[in-house]
């Protein structure tokens, strides 16, 4: 598999949805997660990260213009001592409260599907990273409807064990815009992640339909020690 431009494939793309990107820095020091947000309905788009705790959460830009916070209010990012969680909706805290359980990220989206959301059947994306006593993986997660059949969840879970210096993977919710959205497909894609955490979130942000972008969260953790950067970019502000 070919690593990919990150910022090619968003600029290629109008409407990708909500994107998780997870890898490893070009030096090997830090473990990458990247997580954005796009909308095209006033209620999508009134939206901001803020942070909460370890993690962010999802919040309105203007309250008086939020008409229904089921599916775009949620935390997509929360630490569970040395795991970090990554979604696109409130499967973080199924995941954050199973896990904490001794479930696995498996066993805890079981429990859950693709959103309600028809006709689009969102696919829920997720991931986890585990970073132990100087060691590093992370897994990436899709349940999506079965070729926009609500009747079958199809789920994908990818596992990544001591990844390489400089490569991520990249998954999303849309093929593309449409009516009905067409679901990803395939697995994630491999991508180059060469850059410093300020670069990165430029590269995604600058590259993200300027029409459709809402808000992105980089983070870089440091492998050793467990220590973390964070950039949050909201289109309001």
């Amino acid at each position: 598999m070919n690593r990919l431009s990150l910022e090619a494939e968003l600029k290629g793309n109008t409407y990708p949805g909500r994107g998780i990107v997870i890898g490893k820095s070009k030096d090997g020091k830090y473990a990458v997660t990247a997580y954005f947000i796009m909308g095209r309905s006033e209620n999508s788009r009134n939206r901001i990260f803020v942070e909460e705790g370890e993690g962010i959460r999802t919040q309105a830009f203007d309250p008086s213009k939020l008409s229904d916070p089921s599916l775009i209010i949620y935390a997509p990012v929360r630490v569970l001592g040395n795991k970090t969680i990554v979604t696109n909706g409130d499967q973080t805290d199924t995941i954050y409260e199973l896990m904490d359980q001794q479930q696995t990220f498996e066993q805890a989206l079981r429990t859950r599907k693709f959103e309600p959301d028809a006709p689009n059947y969102t696919p829920r994306i997720s991931g986890i990273m585990h970073l132990e006593n100087g060691e590093y993986n992370y897994a990436m997660s899709i349940l999506k409807s079965s070729n926009g059949d609500p009747k079958s969840c199809n789920r994908y879970t990818f596992a990544y064990e001591n990844p390489l210096n400089g490569e991520g993977h990249f998954i999303h919710t849309y093929m593309g815009d449409g009516n009905p959205l067409p679901s990803f497909e395939g697995e994630p894609k491999l991508v180059e992640l060469d850059v410093d955490i300020d670069q990165l979130a430029r590269n995604i942000w600058d590259s993200l339909n300027e029409e459709n972008k809402v808000s992105l969260f980089v983070r870089y953790i440091e492998i050793e020690t467990g220590k973390y950067e964070t950039r949050i970019v909201n289109k309001n502000q």
